[in-house]
């Protein structure tokens, strides 16, 4: 019996989740969350600096170190996203839907906590994606490097604070980032993935897109009546954000699967 609650006990938290000490981090980012702001200039001058350096040779294949990033941060996802779906799952069963949207304890609770700052610390190796596209000497859309600076610089500022609504975010962008590197993994593997495949994965973007938005909207509601933590401008620049990458990723969605190919290819 005994034997039968220490399995229990391990799958429901693991050692590292439970040591991780939340105070520190949150400190730490409230002191250095503006460190972000160096990471995205300097992300910026690296891809459109690397752009025009790469301009006149001839691009590296890289097939083999894309497979191995891509299997990593789908690794990664896949584990954050099964952990905070443990832990929000419970929070809307026991506690309900208001509760799961107004809860802070995301960022302290015994499962949550470690997931939650390696999210938003992820958000700077992630800016790697972009190496791979400008060595590569593939197309850089401006969704994709406006998408990448935009995160980082929010999840970095909003952590701080640890505002109500985060749960929802991080949840979702794990769990569609688990799709999304999982097919990238597939793609660069050179493994054919059908194309429904890769609409199901923009279809769950812009699903999360909405659902970010009336994330914001709950939360602006219901933090004038005191139960959710934030602050109006904090809701202000989320919505903004999520609005728009609601555009950005509607128009990806109709450019890349509703459009003539010869007018995909002359854009």
């Amino acid at each position: 019996m005994a034997e039968h609650n220490l399995t229990a006990s391990v799958l429901l938290e693991y050692d590292f989740e439970k040591s991780f000490d939340e105070q520190v981090a949150i400190q730490w980012m409230q002191e250095n969350w503006s460190k972000s702001i160096f990471f995205s200039l300097l992300y910026a001058a690296l891809i459109f600096g690397g752009q025009r350096v790469m301009k006149e040779r001839r691009g590296f294949e890289l097939r083999r170190p894309l497979v191995l990033w891509s299997f990593t941060l789908a690794v990664f996802s896949i584990i954050g996203a099964i952990r905070t779906i443990w832990y929000m799952g419970n929070v809307l069963i026991s506690r309900g839907f208001k509760e799961s949207v107004c809860d802070s304890g995301f960022y302290s609770g015994p499962v949550s906590k470690f997931w939650a700052y390696a999210f938003v610390i992820s958000k700077v190796p992630e800016l790697g994606d972009t190496l791979f596209i400008v060595l590569r000497k593939q197309k850089l859309i401006f969704l994709h490097w406006y998408h990448h600076i935009t995160v980082l610089l929010y999840t970095w500022y909003s952590y701080k604070d640890t505002v109500s609504g985060g749960g929802w975010f991080m949840t979702m962008n794990f769990t569609v980032h688990a799709f999304m590197y999982s097919y990238y993994t597939l793609k660069a593997a050179a493994i054919r993935v059908p194309r429904f495949c890769a609409m199901f994965i923009t279809v769950t973007q812009i699903l999360q897109m909405l659902m970010g938005i009336v994330v914001n909207v709950l939360v602006y509601t219901w933090h004038h009546d005191g139960s959710c933590k934030s602050t109006t401008e904090n809701i202000f620049w989320s919505t903004v954000m999520y609005t728009s990458y609601l555009v950005l990723f509607c128009i990806f969605f109709i450019k890349a699967y509703f459009k003539e190919p010869e007018k995909r290819k002359n854009e």
